[in-house]
């Protein structure tokens, strides 16, 4: 009898554990079991019932550095430690020197990478973003043709799938709205000719900062978000003002990139602007995502430096800016 009570009982600290390890995160709201196919009706991101949802989660930095987070196990994590409902999947198209997607890097590889990110979201009830992470070239009309043969292939494989969405350019920069939009209007009718209901966001100028430039000039597509980045130490009220007059003329937006950091990624912290950040968002019910899930030695990396896990975290093994987005999360999916 009491081997049995003694069995019993460690049966009721394991699974009280793994109760308050998930608590408060994971709640299965917004999810593609529950909301299927996503859409944008009168510039709100709503369900495939029509009803609104506000996707919160986190982005990877780039496939190689942060390929050992892409597996099951990692994406089990995000979905229900942190309580993500969207991860999202940075192809870098230049990169860093020439390790980018149209700059000698392996395409193969890099592109399996994103798919088998996809599917891990999949089987862990998350959205996900494939990012084409349009940044050192400033331009995406400068590897264009790349991005038409990526998009056509991928938009084919996915046509199906109720949990992807596609970014086709993450931060255009020293480049007017004009080129971007003719760009889009490029990349748009090849995705739709595969699915004809495919969520789409796309970048706006100045680092996807300007989207009340893009709202003056916008794109004449259904089921369109447009760009909207920020760090919280760098982009104060100015910007959120900026938001609010594209928000004005009736466009939407989707936060696909976002730090509690400045601009650079790194220190210093502004949590206070961060919070009201989100404050903002939610109450125009903008979904968001955060950069970045991954180890590198910057202020905006969530998992400390010296975890080398891609499982069975616990609430110490992340930085300030995973706290407090796991926070954030927890927070406001119980609206």
């Amino acid at each position: 009898m009491k081997k049995l009570f003694s069995v019993l009982l460690i049966l009721l600290i394991v699974c009280s554990c793994a109760s308050n390890k998930n608590k408060g995160s994971f709640d299965g709201k917004d999810r593609p079991s529950s909301r299927g196919k996503l859409q944008v009706i009168d510039s709100q991101l709503c369900g495939a019932d029509g009803k609104p949802v506000v996707l919160r989660g986190i982005s990877g930095n780039g496939i190689p550095m942060v390929d050992r987070y892409i597996n099951n196990d990692t994406f089990r994590e995000i979905s229900e430690f942190m309580g993500a409902n969207v991860f999202r999947l940075a192809l870098y198209t230049y990169g860093v020197g020439t390790v980018g997607y149209c700059t000698q890097g392996n395409k193969a590889n890099l592109k399996q990478s994103v798919e088998n990110g996809v599917e891990y979201a999949k089987n862990n009830d998350m959205y996900v973003i494939i990012d084409w992470h349009v940044l050192d070239e400033g331009d995406p009309n400068r590897y264009i043709e790349e991005a038409k043969a990526f998009f056509d292939e991928e938009s084919a494989k996915y046509k199906d799938y109720d949990n992807v969405i596609y970014e086709i350019c993450n931060e255009p920069n020293h480049i007017e709205w004009k080129a971007i939009k003719e760009y889009a209007e490029t990349i748009i009718p090849i995705i739709r000719k595969n699915d004809p209901k495919a969520l789409i966001i796309v970048g706006t100028p100045d680092w996807s900062k300007d989207v009340d430039v893009a709202a003056e000039d916008p794109l004449d597509f259904d089921n369109i978000l447009y760009t909207l980045h920020f760090y919280s130490a760098s982009h104060k009220q100015e910007f959120r003002d900026k938001a609010k007059k594209a928000l004005d003329k009736g466009i939407g937006l989707f936060v696909t990139e976002f730090g509690i950091t400045s601009s650079n990624g790194d220190l210093p912290l502004d949590i206070e602007e961060a919070d009201l950040w989100i404050d903002f968002l939610e109450e125009n019910r903008i979904s968001y995502v955060m950069w970045q899930f991954s180890k590198v030695g910057e202020a905006s990396a969530v998992i400390k430096s010296d975890v080398l896990k891609t499982k069975d975290f616990v609430i110490d093994d992340f930085k300030t800016a995973g706290t407090w987005l796991i926070e954030k999360i927890a927070e406001n999916s119980k609206k």
